[in-house]
């Protein structure tokens, strides 16, 4: 099954109850994992079935690493700066068909910056009016500004987003 074969031309919109964004950064030699709740997601397909955009904001205020005080942590201005910017916004800027999904492209904003970042989506199942896409990223925190010693917080985040979408 290829991407381009499974998604009928329009909008889908992700239902946020049943997606989620979540997350892998080194933490003094460790890896920590957390979840974001995703507020919000659209992808647009074209007639031809090619992906022409991806949109997704992402509820950073209700972060979670099983470790409340790291939660925190995670809100204070050197790192996230959470209580002046709650959420994490996704808009793609180039999308090109990439094996069974998409390579996409797009502008990651949080906490006052703004990054490129790139990625792969997927749909990992599709059945009826209804898809789950999957996508993939790495990103390097030093790109909006999060200072922390790299023996604490690895340089790189890996993010992974499980969207249920619908076609609006």
């Amino acid at each position: 099954m290829t991407a381009t074969s499974t998604l009928t031309a329009g909008v889908w919109q992700a239902d946020v109850r049943r997606s989620t964004a979540s997350f892998e950064v080194g933490n003094l030699g460790r890896g920590v994992h957390g979840t974001v709740p995703v507020t919000a997601g659209t992808v647009e397909i074209g007639v031809d079935g090619a992906l022409l955009a991806v949109h997704g904001t992402l509820d950073l205020g209700s972060i979670a690493t099983g470790n409340a005080r790291r939660d925190l942590d995670l809100r204070k201005p050197n790192l996230l700066d959470l209580d002046r910017h709650p959420t994490m916004t996704f808009h793609s800027t180039s999308t090109r068909a990439d094996g069974s999904g998409w390579h996409v492209t797009g502008t990651l904003s949080a906490r006052g910056a703004a990054t490129e970042l790139d990625g792969v989506v997927t749909v990992s199942s599709a059945e009826g009016a209804e898809a789950v896409l999957t996508a993939t990223t790495r990103l390097d925190r030093r790109t909006l500004g999060v200072r922390a010693p790299r023996l604490l917080i690895g340089r790189y985040v890996d993010i992974t987003v499980t969207a249920v979408v619908r076609p609006t």
